[in-house]
Formats: structure tokens, sequence, C-alpha cells
């Protein structure tokens, strides 16, 4: 049969018949002293790696709260408003189906538009990849329903390794060369085979196309660092990774905690699989076994008196709130459309729209609009003041759709699976690293590491900091998009109880405060209960606070925290233990991060994060971690992805540097074979030496090319020959002298003449070699 002039009316013809509240990524503990009382309550620390108990959770309720105040779903997420750079190929209507096979194919698109793809069009990575003849027409329709059936094919069983075999099994086989092309791409860029099945490991112990590849020194063992090393093993480069800290893991730390019989692991860093569709941390979890505990968007809030707020105020303000937002998106429409330049602070914007149309001007409604303000720091990990009104949600068309999860037993149970096997330094903080057409040069720790490539992985905050010597420098350009960038800040605060006191049925609840500059003070509370083996509540400080929170003791912000829970639950007869351990992060002060996660600053854009991923040195120097991906920065996954992306980019490099390398030295065998058949009848020969005259010219100041021969038992080959280019009048003199070693020295000392390899000529020999070559008789 014919190709189809419409893949979407005619499926056949392609596949055969036989067939939650989002966390961003956080940072890790820092290495200060920690203040201790009874309970112990400390600055986090790295200076444990407790494995954290795989048993199931315990969910420990011995005094629950009484009924709260009236509850209200709200997700608190940092998307608001997607207009301005809304992807219209996510809304694009469809037409119905009605063949099962049809469905089965809208079910596939669906799956590849879960993990980026778009619906109808290649990603630029496929374009580059080269997987269709032509951009558009039927052969890329094709292609598009092929690549979507492999990859749901892969995801409908991600504890198995798909074979090309398996996945050709369901297409027409005048599809296999689009099915090769999709299954190699993603393989490559790993949408499919990836992960911690057993069966997946076991495949990717060995290169999947049987190649050895090229040494590359990872800088840092976080989420990137690590998923790059283990997809480039897999490809047969040989990796070695550099940390800085005695862990894996980078912003993604859980910390045991215990005491009084209770115990609990603590996520101090990245904690919340934000949207399950399509995400490849929920792929691991599947392959590991570990269930999915969804956050419940029940979030009760509370006045700095511990009363509930108000039902009525609370929904009209949160109302108010998302108008403001829409009115900002409006201006900065037309604003981005007149003027291209123009960039205010996104908080300036809604102060101005707020003070015009007069919302929550009274207490208790500003209070309630200053926590919504609050929520917005938080998922930014930046002040209002700081963020772009144009561009600071820039990543919402690509957001992960479906539940936001918790993982019981922390995310650290990915980190330790993902670092098995690979060979990681720890304890070496790079210092310099150095670049040029022979490799890279990383020094660490008094040491150096050299490699044909290096992956940098460390977070925006170190490159901020100018913590790592590049040499060269890095281009300006790149250098630009590094400061135009903002990384900012979030704390926490986790207290492990004797028993759970807040009640089981939410995961989140609010508090307000009265004073705006301290209004992302704990106003934030995640329980783990359900997830963490004990009673933990987590406090966030967002915003400004954080900045100052680093600034007060432990024992200090810990009693502050219970102030606010004892206003909160003692009114409702509901007695607040102390702690019975509590740890407070530093993220800040951590000379390894210096910050939580990337946001978009004032004057930067989605582009700079598209900058900060480019590779330097003529692909020698290659970037990776959440502030290298435009579509998901400040996430667990957006490392993830960035990590195989820049595996990907050095699989493409390694290939075309071998395809080069493979010319040249067949280059190089040609032209030895052209200087072979020329010196079978040189113009003059003495001893071991013959001469090639210029064939254009009787001048005795003409060029010459000389050449030795050499012989010796150590040769790997009968003889060596080494070249020169002399004068004819200098190659007389040369066979007039007695012997070649006074040859040799006259050649050296009297003529200046250094002998070379064939492929070490001068443009000048080239040049007499092509009259010689054109001048003999074929």
């Amino acid at each position: 049969m014919e190709p189809p002039q419409d893949t979407s009316e005619n499926p056949n013809d392609v596949l055969s018949d036989d067939d939650s509240s989002p966390e961003n990524t956080n940072p890790d503990d820092q290495e200060i002293p920690s203040t201790t009382l009874d309970p112990p309550i400390s600055d986090t620390q790295d200076e444990s790696s407790d494995p954290v108990p795989d048993e199931q959770p315990q969910n420990t309720n011995s005094n629950p709260a009484e009924p709260g105040p009236p509850a209200r779903k709200r997700r608190r997420r940092k998307r608001f408003f997607t207009e301005l750079i809304a992807n219209p190929s996510f809304s694009k209507n469809r037409r119905p189906r009605i063949s099962g096979l049809a469905r089965e194919m809208d079910t596939e698109a669906l799956i590849a538009i879960s993990v980026g793809f778009p619906v109808d069009s290649l990603t630029e990575e496929e374009i580059e990849a080269n997987v269709v003849s032509r951009i558009g027409g039927q052969e890329q329709a094709n292609y598009i329903v092929v690549r979507n059936h492999i990859l749901a094919r892969w995801r409908s069983n991600v504890s198995v390794w798909l074979t090309r075999e398996h996945a050709l099994e369901s297409i027409r086989a005048e599809h296999k060369n689009l099915v090769n092309a999709a299954y190699n791409f993603l393989l490559e860029h790993g949408y499919i085979n990836f992960g911690l099945a057993p069966a997946v490991k076991e495949a990717k112990l060995k290169s999947f196309d049987g190649v050895e590849r090229a040494n590359v020194v990872i800088v840092g063992a976080g989420l990137s660092g690590l998923v790059a090393a283990r997809q480039l093993v897999s490809m047969g480069f040989k990796v070695v990774i550099l940390e800085g800290r005695t862990r894996p893991g980078g912003r993604v730390k859980t910390r045991k905690m215990k005491g009084d019989g209770v115990v609990a692991a603590a996520d101090l860093g990245g904690s919340v699989l934000t949207g399950i569709n399509g995400n490849p941390l929920g792929v691991l979890a599947r392959q590991m076994g570990l269930p999915l505990h969804k956050v419940r968007d029940i979030c009760p809030l509370y006045l700095p008196d511990g009363k509930a707020v108000d039902a009525d105020v609370d929904s009209r303000i949160e109302v108010s709130f998302n108008k403001l937002l829409d009115r900002v998106c409006k201006l900065r429409h037309s604003m981005i459309e007149e003027v291209k330049s123009v960039d205010v602070p996104l908080g300036t914007a809604l102060e101005a729209f707020r003070s015009v149309y007069k919302v929550a001007e009274d207490s208790q409604e500003s209070m309630l609009l200053n926590w919504h303000l609050a929520n917005l720091e938080y998922a930014n990990a930046s002040l209002m003041a700081n963020l772009s009104m144009a561009y600071w949600d820039q990543d919402d068309p690509y957001e992960m759709g479906g539940d936001h999860c918790f993982i019981p037993g922390g995310n650290e149970r990915f980190v330790r699976a993902l670092a098995e096997d690979l060979p990681i330094f720890y304890g070496r903080t790079v210092q310099s690293i150095r670049y040029g057409i022979d490799g890279v040069r990383v020094y660490a720790g008094g040491q150096e590491f050299c490699g044909d490539m290096a992956l940098c992985t460390v977070p925006l905050g170190v490159l901020k900091k100018g913590s790592i010597e590049f040499v060269p420098e890095l281009p300006q350009r790149k250098k630009d998009a590094i400061q135009r960038l903002g990384f900012g800040l979030l704390n926490k605060v986790a207290m492990l109880f004797s028993y759970n006191f807040w009640g089981g049925d939410i995961d989140t609840f609010g508090h307000l405060t009265e004073d705006p500059s301290m209004r992302g003070e704990f106003f934030l509370f995640y329980s783990y209960s359900s997830v963490s083996g004990g009673p933990l509540l987590v406090a966030l400080v967002a915003g400004d606070a954080a900045i100052k929170f680093e600034l007060m003791s432990p024992v200090e912000s810990v009693k502050r925290v219970l102030n606010i829970l004892r206003g909160i639950f003692h009114p409702k007869g509901i007695v607040v233990p102390d702690p019975v351990q509590a740890v407070c992060t530093r993220w800040g002060k951590d000379r390894f991060t210096y910050g939580s996660y990337s946001h978009v600053a004032i004057g930067s854009s989605g582009d700079d994060y598209d900058i900060l991923a480019e590779s330097v040195g003529d692909g020698r120097v290659f970037f990776a971690g959440e502030a290298t991906n435009k579509q998901y920065p400040a996430t667990m996954h957006g490392a993830f992805l960035s990590g195989m992306r820049e595996a990907a980019n050095m699989l493409r490099v390694a290939r075309r540097r071998s395809l080069v390398l493979s010319d040249k030295v067949n280059n190089d065998l040609e032209k030895c074979d052209t200087l072979d058949k020329l010196f079978e009848n040189p113009d003059l020969t003495f001893g071991s030496f013959s001469a090639l005259f210029d064939p254009h010219s009787n001048d005795v100041g003409s060029h010459a090319l000389i050449r030795v021969k050499f012989h010796g038992d150590k040769l790997t080959s009968s003889h060596l020959c080494l070249y020169g280019l002399i004068t004819k009048k200098q190659a007389i003199q040369l066979s007039e002298m007695n012997g070649d070693g006074n040859r040799m020295n006259s050649l050296y000392r009297d003529f200046g003449v250094k002998l070379v390899g064939g492929k070490g000529l001068s443009n000048v020999a080239e040049l007499l070699i092509s009259r010689i070559k054109a001048a003999k008789p074929t």
C-alpha cells in the first residue's frame, strides 16, 4: 500500500494490527557547627550519609487534631498564567477517533506530549539528529506515529529493556528506517531504556553499540551528574565524577532524624515530584517499587492569633490575587509588543495594580495577600522585587501534568541507587577547569584529572560566585547569562515529634503574619508523617525572611516555629510538645550551592537557561543542572533531564570528532601513498636521501622536497620516512658530502631544517607536492 496522505486518518499504514503542591529543587545542608539542646536542634550537617530506613512509613497519630478551619483546596503553585508564551500545539483541537487503533494512537500521542514532545512537529534535537530526510510532509508524520508508539510501548513496562526487534514487531516493515531513526533517537536521548530496573541496569553495563569512546570528567554528583554518568557509561564513555561533598545527591539530601523511639527521613533539599505524568523520577519510582503519596490540595490557613481565616475573606482574596496576576499579564503582553526590552519587578507591578484597584485594604485581607506573595516567593526562591515581570513564569507551558507526590523514605533513595557502582571521588572540590584542542584538565584537591571532555553540573550559585576558574575564560555571552539569571533562597526547619498532633487528614497548612517583610517566615508547613516513617513536620522560610533566617540561631528559629504551632493548636486543647530533634537549613551559606534554585530575574529571560546549557571550547566543556533547563528549571526532574540531554550532546560531539579523525587518518594514508609513488623516481638520490625538484623551475634557488629513509630493528615497520623543504642548491650540496651523518648535521646546523612526517609538511611543501604530482605522467 502507498504511504497515506493523512496519518491521523490512516493509522493502519504505520502500525500493524498484530499486536501536587510543587516543591522546587532545594539546596543541601551546610557544614557549620550545630547547636544542640535537649531535644537536639541543629543546622543541617553533611557529616553523615546515614542510610534512610527502607521500611514502610508508620503513621503515628496518637493525638489527632480536632477539626480545624473550613478546608479549601488550593494547590500551592508557581503557575498562574501563560498567555504570553503559551504553546499552541498543546491546546490544538484534534478530530474524534472511532477505531481502536486510532484511539491507541491518541493515547500514545498524549504520552509523548507528557514527556515534552510537541503534538505534530519535531523537537530541535530530532531535527539535529536528522531523523527524517525532510522536515514536514508524510515521512515526518509517519515518524511521529512510530516514535510515539515506541515511547508508549516502553512506558507501559519500564522494567524491561525494549529492543529494536521488539519495537519493530507492531510496525509495518516498510517503515523499518523510521523505526531505526526513532529508536536510536529515543535511546540516545534517554527517553526509553533508562533508570534502575535490573534488566535496564544490566543492559547498560556495556556500550549499547559496542563502541568505546572518550574519557569524561564530571564535576558534581548531583542528580544531573549521576544521570549523565550512567547514560555515558552505557554509550561507551569512561567517566569519573568529582564531588566536593562526602556524599552524592547535591541539593537532594535526606536526613535521618531520630529520638525517643521515633525515626523519620527528612528531605532537606528537593522533596516533591512536581507532576508525575511523564516525570522520569516517576519512572524510577515504578522501577524501584516505591509507592507514591499524592500531596493533598487541602491547605487551611491560620491568623497570627491562631484563629482560622474566614472562609469568605480567604476566597475573595485568592480570586483578587489571581486577577492581579491576570492584569499584570495583560500589561506585560502589551509592553513587550511595543517596547521589546522593557522589564520591571513583578512585585512592583502587582503593588501598583493592588493600589489602583484597592485590593486587600483591611488588615486580614492584607495578611492574606502577603501570604500568597510569600507562596510565590517560595515557588521562585526569590523576593518579588527580584522577579522579572516579563518572564518569571516562562516555563509554564512545559509543566509536568498529574499529581504532585512524595516518595516514602525520601528522595535519597533515588540518589543512592543512581550512584551505585559509579566512580565517584568525594571530597574533591574543583578549583579549575582548563580546556583546549587537546582535551580538558580539571584540578581538584591538589590533583589533576584529564579527559577528552568535561561536564560541569555545579549550581548556578557556584558559577555566580566564581568558585571555579575556567581557562580560557567562559565566553562573555555565557558570563552575562550567569549574572542575569537569578538564584535565590529557600530554607526549612524540619522537626521530629514524639507523636502527630496536627492530624493525618492534611499534608499542608499555612500561617499568616502581620509584618509584610516577614511574610515568608514559617508561612507554610508540610506534614511528612505519611511518608517519612515518623511524625515529621517541616516549616518553610521564603523571601526576605529566608535571608534573615540564616542570621538567627537554630534554637531561636525553632522557638519561633513552636510559638506559631502552639498559637494554632493550644486553643483547640491540643498540646504541642517540644520536638525530639530539629534541623535548620542554611543553603545560602553552603559553599557548594550558595542558594537554592534558579529563577528569571529582572532583565533575564528563558533564553539565558539555554545559553547556560551551551558547551564551550568546541565541544570540550558541557553544562547541566536545573539552571540549564529552560523547560523545567528549579525542579529535580529538570536536573535529571539536563543530564540526559548533555549525555546525548557529548555522544554527538564524540561521533563528529571520530569522523573528523577518521577522515584525517584516511587523508594521511593517502598522502603517504602519494609521496611513496612520487619518490619512486626521484630527481636526485644519495645515501638514504632522495630529492624532488620543482618541475616548473630550473633556478637553483627553487624549492626541493627531500626524503630521508631510516632503517632499524626497533621500528614498527621496515623503515621510517621523514621529509623536509630545502632549495635545489642545498640538495646538490648535500649530495656532494660524504656520509649520511655529515649530511644530517649540515641539514640541521647549516640549513636550519627540521625533518617531519608526511602529515607535518607546511603549506608551501604541500603546494610543491601538488606541482610535482601534476607534472608526473599518470
